[in-house]
């Protein structure tokens, strides 16, 4: 019964860290673009094979 004393307390300040994580988490903007970094795997940043070879020309002359 007596550890009772401690857990609750101790249990209190846990959950007041994990709020506070969490506040700041929201407040700094981290749960904004849930699917941009996703999406952004899937795309390619490469330009196409034709632009390379007219900027090697442009860059010939």
């Amino acid at each position: 019964m007596e550890i009772l004393y401690l857990l609750i307390p101790l249990s209190l300040v846990f959950v007041a860290v994990i709020a506070a994580f969490f506040l700041w988490a929201v407040k700094t903007g981290q749960f904004e673009d849930m699917e941009g970094p996703a999406h952004r795997i899937l795309m390619d940043d490469d330009l196409p094979k034709e632009t390379n070879e007219e900027e090697r020309e442009k860059l010939r002359k």
